[in-house]
């Protein structure tokens, strides 16, 4: 904010967005949405298996993880993330969340709105705000499952500097991102948590997120659960993910292709 260069400008993009915010707040012009779900889940390999009730006698969706392939030096895994879910085998009855988000239900009319008045700069400042208060929306969800929902730190008290550094227990790995790079496991997601019809946001063909600013993903309790990323993956990890979904390759394939090392 007060550097020499950016400073004055910074300064003034802050006040105007604070301003934009308060309309935001004061005459409703945008409206939070969320829905969460925490299932009975273990892993099955590098599979999770999300179950319809404690019975655990009926899956209602198969999560498809993906391993590290790079080299590490010694003692240090390759990570999926059904590492971070109790295997079946152990008989430990473990469980997992799904999350979906917005605040972009009525932020068309203020974009258009704005954009027949030919005024670009707040057309992109509403979208800006609107996508930071998705993600805020997603931190405070994840807050509320992680001390009452979950309950599995009940007793947490975080300040605002500890919640961006992200030193709670706990993750939520979104489809599309590094650790889980499928968009493809967004529909068994927004499936198991009926969504679309809570929430109002929808999945395009390309599987993006209508509104824009909506978050998603899956949360994991487990307390050596943390982010990585996939790295390149093989042509061999897709054709073995298009068998465990009884896909064809060339379906999956496309849904991989910036990932895949050997292409």
């Amino acid at each position: 904010m007060t550097d020499e260069i950016v400073g004055e400008e910074a300064t003034k993009l802050f006040a105007d967005a604070q301003e934009m915010l308060q309309k935001i707040v004061n005459e409703n012009w945008l409206e939070a949405r969320a829905v969460v779900g925490l299932f009975p889940a273990n892993s099955v390999g590098d599979d999770i298996e999300i179950y319809a009730d404690e019975s655990r006698n009926e899956v209602i969706y198969k999560q498809i993880t993906l391993r590290q392939q790079t080299k590490k030096t010694a003692g240090q895994p390759n990570l999926a993330l059904a590492d971070f879910i109790a295997p079946k085998e152990s008989g430990i009855k473990d469980y997992i969340g799904g999350f979906v988000v917005t605040t972009g239900i009525g932020l068309d009319e203020h974009v258009q709105r704005f954009e027949a008045d030919h005024d670009d700069y707040n057309s992109i400042l509403i979208k800006a705000l609107a996508d930071r208060l998705a993600e805020a929306l997603a931190e405070y969800m994840h807050q509320e499952v992680r001390r009452k929902h979950w309950g599995y730190a009940a007793d947490e008290t975080l300040t605002n500097e500890e919640l961006i550094k992200e030193t709670y227990r706990g993750i939520r790995p979104a489809p599309g991102y590094p650790a889980c790079p499928d968009h493809l496991e967004k529909i068994g997601l927004f499936e198991i948590l009926d969504a679309t019809e809570l929430t109002g946001v929808s999945l395009t063909e390309s599987l993006a997120m209508l509104p824009a600013s909506s978050v998603s993903g899956w949360y994991f309790a487990h307390p050596d659960a943390k982010y990585f990323g996939l790295g390149k993956i093989t042509k061999e990890q897709v054709e073995n993910v298009a068998h465990r979904k009884s896909t064809d390759f060339e379906v999956i394939s496309k849904w991989y292709n910036s990932v895949v090392s050997d292409y």
